[in-house]
């Protein structure tokens, strides 16, 4: 059983997502308040936590931050408005791992937050099972501390980057679709949410290759997907 914490200002918002999510069997923690929200979230003992960005006393996205500073890796789900993009859009870059605008479907977030829990027990499951860490020439990954380095230089990924590196690196050589990408990195492959994954290897392509534009990591295969490279001589 999944244990959940929702950090939600909104009340009825928070009654409704805590019951459809105690209705799958998840163990739900509910609080109201940024601060109350950061002492739990800061806990390390939740499976999820679901957090509204706009709070009393301390903001989501400080709450990300904290969450993401700590050694423990706790996958995050933003509730964002729908104006508020350039929030949405940093609280990714420090670390959530998905985010639903308000208003939003409820059985869409319980969906959301099923995809998260199977791809994070994937993602253990596969790394207890197999190797903990990959060196691919200068690039190092360690999946346990989830640490990335290039030529010795610490690189700062956020969490789905990260899952997103992880895969392809496990998997040298191999082309994936972006449906592909989509089941296997965030769980869930819906149509017309293609564009998510277009926009991640962008962003970490823009921090692991020395030159974005002409990629040596991370390559496209036109028509089809990505794939990561073997060798460096795959230069497009």
């Amino acid at each position: 059983m999944s244990k959940i914490l929702v950090v939600e200002d909104d009340e009825d918002i928070a009654f409704l997502v805590a019951m459809h999510l105690r209705d799958q069997g998840a163990d739900v923690d509910v609080c109201h308040h940024g601060q109350e929200g950061l002492d739990k979230a800061c806990s390390g003992s939740y499976d999820l936590i679901i957090l509204d960005l706009m709070l009393p006393g301390v903001d989501g996205l400080e709450i990300c931050r904290r969450v993401r500073a700590q050694e423990a890796y706790t996958p995050i789900l933003m509730l964002t408005a729908r104006s508020a993009e350039m929030d949405r859009v940093l609280g990714l870059e420090i670390g959530a791992d998905d985010y639903l605008t308000k208003p939003f479907s409820v059985r869409e977030l319980v969906a959301r937050t099923r995809a998260i829990c199977r791809r994070i027990t994937a993602l253990n499951q596969a790394s207890e099972s197999s190797v903990s860490s990959l060196k691919h020439r200068d690039l190092e990954i360690d999946y346990e501390g989830r640490t990335v380095r290039m030529k010795q230089r610490p690189l700062e990924l956020t969490a789905r980057e990260f899952d997103l590196l992880w895969h392809f690196a496990r998997h040298p050589g191999q082309v994936f679709t972006r449906c592909q990408l989509l089941d296997a990195v965030w769980g869930y492959s819906h149509e017309g949410y293609e564009h998510t994954v277009n926009s991640h290897i962008n962003r970490l392509r823009a921090k692991i290759e020395a030159d974005p534009s002409r990629p040596q990591w991370i390559l496209t295969v036109w028509g089809v997907g990505y794939k990561f490279a073997v060798s460096k001589g795959e230069v497009q």
